[in-house]
C-alpha cells in the first residue's frame, strides 16, 4: 500500500522509499480527539495533559473525579479568568459549590472591589484536610479579578467514621487579620470542637486560622 507523500517533487527514490517505510511504521490507530478527552484517558496520563493545559496546581493525592474535572475545566476557566464565573468553575472543578456576593449587592454597600465567598465542599470523595482547602483557595485567588479582595467562609461536610464533620472557617484577605500562629487556640463556638491532625496538632488553614468540627 502506497501512502500519500509530503515530499517535494524533486525527491530521490531513496527518500521516497524511506518515507513509505516510516509511514508504515508510525501508522497507528490513534484518535487525537479521543486522546485529549479527560473522560477517556488513563489516570496515569492525566498529569501530562494537565501540564499541557498549564494547570498551576496538581496533586497526586486528589481523587480521580477531581483530577478529571480539573483537566476538563482548564480551558473554560482560563477563558473566563478574572470573572465571578471563573471562580465558580474553579470551585466546581474541586467538587464543591460556592456563593458569591459582591460589594454592590450588600445593604449597605460594601467596600468597592470586595466580595464575600461562601464555599462548601460536599461531594463524596472530596478530601477533608486543611491542605486541600488551601489548594482550592489558592486557585480561587488565581481566578478572581486581580484588584478584588474577598472575605472567605468555608463550610466543609464529609462522611467519615466519626460521623459528619462540619467546619466553618472565616478567612479574610487584605481586609481582616487572621490569627497569628503564636497565639493559643481560641475557644470553639458552642457545639464545635477544634479539629486535630494525626500528629495531635490542631488543624489550621491559611494564615493559621483554626478549623472546627461538630462536637459529638
Amino acid at each position: 500500500m502506497t501512502r500519500p507523500t509530503i515530499l517535494p517533487p524533486g525527491s530521490t527514490a531513496l527518500e521516497k522509499a524511506l518515507e513509505q517505510i516510516a509511514a508504515a511504521r508510525t501508522d497507528m490507530p490513534v484518535q487525537i480527539r479521543t486522546y485529549r478527552q479527560p473522560a477517556n484517558l488513563s489516570v496515569s496520563i492525566l498529569p501530562w495533559l494537565a501540564w499541557e493545559l498549564s494547570l498551576d496546581n496538581w496533586s497526586s493525592d486528589w481523587p480521580e473525579t477531581i483530577k478529571r474535572a480539573r483537566v476538563r475545566q482548564a480551558i473554560p476557566i482560563a477563558r473566563r479568568k478574572g470573572t465571578a464565573a471563573s471562580v465558580r468553575d474553579v470551585v466546581a472543578s474541586f467538587g464543591g459549590s460556592v456563593a458569591i456576593r459582591e460589594w454592590w449587592q450588600t445593604e449597605p454597600k460594601g467596600e468597592p472591589h470586595t466580595f464575600t465567598l461562601s464555599l462548601n465542599l460536599n461531594q463524596n470523595g472530596v478530601p477533608s484536610s486543611a491542605a486541600f482547602v488551601d489548594q482550592v483557595i489558592a486557585e480561587v485567588i488565581r481566578a478572581k479579578p486581580v484588584r478584588s479582595h474577598f472575605t472567605f467562609t468555608q463550610g466543609l461536610t464529609a462522611r467519615a467514621d466519626v460521623g459528619v464533620i462540619a467546619a466553618a472557617r472565616p478567612v479574610a484577605y487584605a481586609r481582616l487579620n487572621a490569627l497569628q500562629v503564636n497565639e493559643p487556640p481560641p475557644m470553639p463556638p458552642e457545639g464545635y470542637q477544634l479539629l486535630m491532625g494525626a500528629d495531635g496538632s490542631y488543624l489550621r488553614g491559611v494564615g493559621g486560622v483554626y478549623i472546627y468540627g461538630a462536637a459529638k
